[in-house]
């Protein structure tokens, strides 16, 4: 009887706390406050993964430079190392991603309204969206968008950085040979080198280029300035 008694107890806990408001107001605060600490930790990890790319291209950069008889093609094995810590660094944005709409969600439909109750609420069914995502957690945003936003933001820089170094580093070590003669790695002549080279460059492009809607919740797409800001007033 006891043991029936506990787990029609236990079954029936969250209704019980979701008719109290000032319980339901506790436990809203708790599961913002831990969304917010993981949302925290992950952006974290998007920063870890920028600073080892950072770091190893630095390497690489200095290693190919310090020696006109060092390889050029190491700085082409660095673009492909950056490229795989972007796609680390996208996957890890997806899961940052699902924490950062859960904080959003929190702060459009219950901050807002604590903080302006004249305001309407964002999503009429947040409770709804939010305890089914808890239930069954999904990716809210593609790896293709995970990957845009992360070479738009950081990553284009440091490989166009890696391009220049590699053009450079051609043409100030090799003044004297031609181009194509100086690209060529090994039995692979330069013609084939440029056009993988820049194959890989528009398809970054091609990226950059897409104009799908973007699903990633939070980001800042405008440049508009809010007027609490002004310190004149």
């Amino acid at each position: 009887m006891d043991d029936d008694t506990d787990t029609e107890t236990d079954a029936n806990v969250g209704e019980t706390i979701g008719r109290d408001v000032s319980e339901l107001s506790t436990a809203l605060g708790d599961a913002y406050r831990g969304e917010l600490d993981r949302e925290t930790t992950w952006r974290s990890r998007l920063d870890q993964t920028t600073t080892w790319s950072v770091t190893v291209m630095a390497a690489i950069l200095t290693w190919a430079f310090s020696s006109p008889d060092n390889p050029h093609y190491i700085i082409l094995v660095g673009v492909l190392v950056a490229t795989l810590f972007l796609l680390i660094e996208a996957r890890r944005y997806r899961d940052y991603d699902v924490y950062r709409s859960r904080v959003r969600l929190f702060q459009q439909n219950l901050l807002v309204t604590t903080l302006d109750p004249a305001q309407e609420v964002e999503h009429g069914d947040w409770r709804e969206k939010l305890a089914a995502d808890y239930r069954d957690p999904t990716m809210k945003i593609t790896l293709l968008e995970a990957v845009e936003h992360r070479l738009r933001r950081i990553y284009l820089a440091l490989i166009s950085v890696l391009l220049l170094a590699w053009l450079f580093r051609i043409t100030a070590f090799m003044p004297e040979t031609p181009f194509l003669e100086a690209a060529s790695i090994g039995t692979l002549p330069g013609t084939v080198v440029l056009a993988i080279v820049g194959s890989f460059y528009l398809g970054l492009l091609g990226i950059l280029l897409r104009r799908d809607e973007r699903e990633a919740k939070g980001e800042f797409e405008d440049e508009a300035i809010g007027e609490w800001k002004d310190s004149s007033d």
